[in-house]
């Protein structure tokens, strides 16, 4: 039958076991270390440039890190710079600020001395980015030296140079307002292209005049009003006076053309009725002669051959309707209505 001894565990082993274990504890924490002290992470939106301090190549590289875990040795710092857009809020207004995110810096607003000695406060948004970090880095210096030493007051100066150019007044005038705004805005681009930062928009969003020009400007305001309303109500009264008289010269010529109407019909009238007057007459005259004219083809024929059956013919017309008397036609008393001649011998008419 076969036994298990146990095994015996001696102190001298139990104290080089712990050993081993603290020292590749130890040696896994100086790798940590030594790892995070001589390493840095450069985040999406974001570039960096490594600055040596000491040594042989002390100095600023020329050389932007992008995303990633980068080295860094002894004596150098990884400067990192944010590559998305930037804004710049100037403002006194908590209204008009926008909430502090990454990116977004807030601002006084600028305080603009117009020529006329007024001040308008001005509210402006800023909108920028880093062009080239290393060049940021070289003119401007490290983290956000670059808002508080170049953009900031840059962009203060230029608005207060091209927009002081203005009188109070001007600000109403969106074309004059918006091009001193571009005018700032390119010189602000000449100047900090130098430094490696785009300005891509300056925009003015609010502008406020202080008490004593606000009363100043309403009043005049109110003047020009006053002026405006009354030229209107005189070119209104003109306008009024030109129409009456309009409709007035209008009516007379109305009138004058119904009354040229009304002669030109009575004209028409007159010359239809002599017209009239001349045709009838002339008709007249013409039936005039036709009648004397068959009178006298009446007498003719009355002269000439067969006058004694016509006459005859026209006493039996004359007498139609007449009572008749029979008288004898022959012997000594007799008469021969149809002996013309008989008769007018009795009757003691002479022929013509």
């Amino acid at each position: 039958m076969a036994f298990d001894i146990p095994r015996v565990t001696l102190p001298s082993q139990v104290g080089k076991r712990f050993r081993l274990l603290w020292i590749a504890a130890a040696s896994l924490l100086v790798v940590l270390v030594g790892y995070n002290s001589c390493t840095t992470y450069v985040r999406p939106g974001e570039a960096g440039v490594k600055q040596i301090k000491f040594g042989m190549g002390k100095g600023i590289e020329p050389f932007v890190y992008g995303v990633g875990l980068h080295y860094v040795g002894v004596g150098e710092t990884m400067h990192r710079f944010p590559t998305r857009l930037q804004v710049l809020e100037l403002s006194n207004s908590r209204s008009e600020r926008t909430e502090d995110l990454e990116g977004h810096r807030v601002a006084p607003g600028v305080n603009i001395q117009t020529s006329e000695g007024y001040t308008v406060q001005v509210d402006v948004t800023v909108l920028y980015r880093l062009a080239d970090p290393l060049k940021v880095m070289t003119t401007i210096g490290p983290g956000r030296l670059f808002e508080d030493s170049a953009v900031i007051p840059r962009a203060t100066q230029d608005l207060r140079r091209s927009l002081g150019e203005l009188d109070a007044e001007d600000f109403y005038r969106g074309n004059k307002r918006t091009e001193k705004a571009r005018e700032a805005q390119a010189a602000l681009e000449t100047e900090l292209r130098e430094k490696g930062v785009e300005v891509l928009q300056v925009l003015i969003r609010r502008y406020t005049y202080d008490q004593r020009y606000q009363a100043a400007i309403e009043q005049r305001k109110i003047q020009d009003q006053t002026v405006y309303k009354n030229e209107a109500e005189a070119k209104a009264a003109s306008a009024a006076a030109a129409k009456n008289k309009i409709v007035a010269e209008g009516a007379a010529a109305v009138q004058v053309e119904l009354a040229r109407g009304e002669a030109e019909v009575k004209k028409l009238e007159a010359q239809a009725d002599l017209y009239r007057r001349t045709k009838a007459a002339e008709g007249d005259l013409l039936v005039k002669l036709a009648e004397a004219q068959g009178t006298e083809l009446e007498n003719q024929a009355l002269r000439g051959v067969g006058s004694e059956n016509m006459v005859g013919l026209r006493m039996a017309e004359a007498l139609k309707g007449t009572r008749v008397i029979v008288l004898p036609s022959d012997g000594e008393g007799g008469m021969n209505p149809l002996d013309l001649k008989t008769l007018l011998r009795r009757f003691d008419v002479k022929g013509e």
